[in-house]
């Protein structure tokens, strides 16, 4: 029997927290404590490497797969480009309390102090308590020698900008801008393959064993970016049963995919990998060897050589759509 490459499912890594909390358990369904923060769908990060749960790769990690199947799973650009390390990080995270106010380095900056790439990502609001916010950039024109006073004092909560948020909101996170994820929030995130993060501010927290959280306001200087936005959501159209790009950027793309019956895809534009996470409801993708489930809080890679398939919602869904241009 040829064992042609299929749509793989990976075992989630779930990480608990010290803001973590239930919803990943009670509203994704993953096998998680009362302080599970974040759920690593799809990770090529040393440490953490995802391994493969359905079909007979089942048990072999995502990096010898990029190893046996190099082009054909990822896509041949992209290999070009990343050779063994894959790409993208892909998660859901659950805020029970705010996480810490922290920004990430560019590819330059991450390169040179890590030997790691930098970190653009996006959230897509999986659910949202009434009130639920997050941090996103800064409320007003800044500098330095301003930012500096604020933080010097315990007072950044002065100047960084509060957005209230709810289930189908996005926003775009460049390397550089600052940020945090409130309580009540529960969220999909795609990012560049790095786990470096510089905490700037934790709300004054203690660990569990009553020390306060490594802060890296000196390597955070160098990475913020200061500019201020007028308005820093990624605004889209919500089509039915179309695919909708909300973001287009040199580390990934994303497209929103909300469907209440089958949708045929080809992928023969894209030399990629393709990733679907399920945000809401539950559906079938058809390819040309069979059916993989795939219901909410699931995500799957489809492997760059599968060029055709079918998704097919059993209920009304949505999914995100992530490949690498």
């Amino acid at each position: 029997m040829e064992r042609t490459l299929y749509p793989l499912k990976f075992k989630p890594i779930i990480k608990d927290k010290i803001w973590g909390g239930i919803r990943l358990r009670e509203i994704l369904g993953k096998q998680a404590s009362d302080k599970a923060g974040e759920s690593w769908e799809i990770s090529g990060v040393s440490g953490d490497i995802s391994v493969v749960e359905n079909g007979f790769l089942s048990g072999n990690s995502l990096q010898e797969l990029v190893e046996v199947y190099m082009g054909d799973l990822v896509g041949e650009h992209v290999y070009e480009r990343f050779g063994l390390e894959f790409p993208l990080l892909i998660k859901f995270i659950d805020a029970n309390d705010f996480l810490s106010i922290q920004v990430h380095p560019d590819d330059e900056l991450a390169r040179a102090r890590h030997h790691s790439f930098g970190k653009t990502e996006m959230w897509y609001i999986v659910e949202a308590e009434e009130g639920g916010q997050l941090i996103s950039g800064f409320s007003r024109d800044m500098d330095l020698a301003t930012y500096m006073e604020h933080l010097e004092r315990g007072a950044l909560k002065e100047i960084v900008n509060f957005e209230q948020v709810s289930k189908g909101d996005i926003f775009y996170m460049p390397a550089g801008r600052i940020h945090a994820i409130g309580a009540g929030v529960l969220l999909a995130e795609i990012q560049q393959t790095s786990d470096v993060t510089y905490r700037v501010y934790d709300w004054d927290r203690l660990d569990e064993n009553g020390n306060p959280r490594e802060l890296h306001t000196d390597l955070a200087i160098d990475a913020i970016d200061f500019t201020h936005h007028d308005d820093y959501r990624t605004r889209y159209e919500k089509v039915e049963n179309g695919t909708v790009t909300v973001v287009d950027c040199p580390y990934f793309t994303t497209g929103v995919l909300r469907l209440d019956r089958p949708m045929e895809k080809d992928f023969f534009k894209i030399d990629s990998f393709v990733i679907y996470m399920c945000v809401e409801g539950e559906a079938g993708i058809n390819w040309p060897g069979g059916m993989v489930p795939l219901r909410k809080g699931e995500t799957v890679l489809i492997p760059a050589e599968l060029k055709n398939l079918a998704i097919v919602p059993s209920v009304p869904s949505t999914l995100l759509e992530v490949y690498v241009k």
